[in-house]
């Protein structure tokens, strides 16, 4: 199954993200095709948080991976929210 995985961050701990963000990108390196896809979001210019795009056999197997990450134990995120996803569209076309 695939899962979106969005993460939303605590204001005013900016500076967490690039203190851990070495740590944070040789984790995801760890996963391999675990990770469809990840990066962070914006609104406007400021960081407000993050998604990933997950293969797991569970929401529970990708709360794992989340707990896993270097990010997790720092306060950075303020919550996370784990939605199983179904893509129905892709490259303009029904999937």
């Amino acid at each position: 199954m695939l899962f979106c995985v969005l993460f939303l961050d605590n204001p005013g701990k900016d500076h967490l993200r690039q203190d851990h963000m070495a740590d944070h990108l040789a984790y995801l390196d760890t996963l391999g095709s675990t990770i469809a896809g990840a990066g962070p979001l914006f609104e406007g210019t400021s960081g407000h948080g993050g998604m990933w795009l997950v293969q797991a056999d569970s929401a529970a197997e990708a709360q794992n991976l989340v707990e896993r990450d270097p990010f997790w134990p720092t306060g950075l995120r303020q919550s996370v929210s784990i939605l199983e996803w179904r893509q129905v569209f892709r490259d303009g076309q029904r999937t």
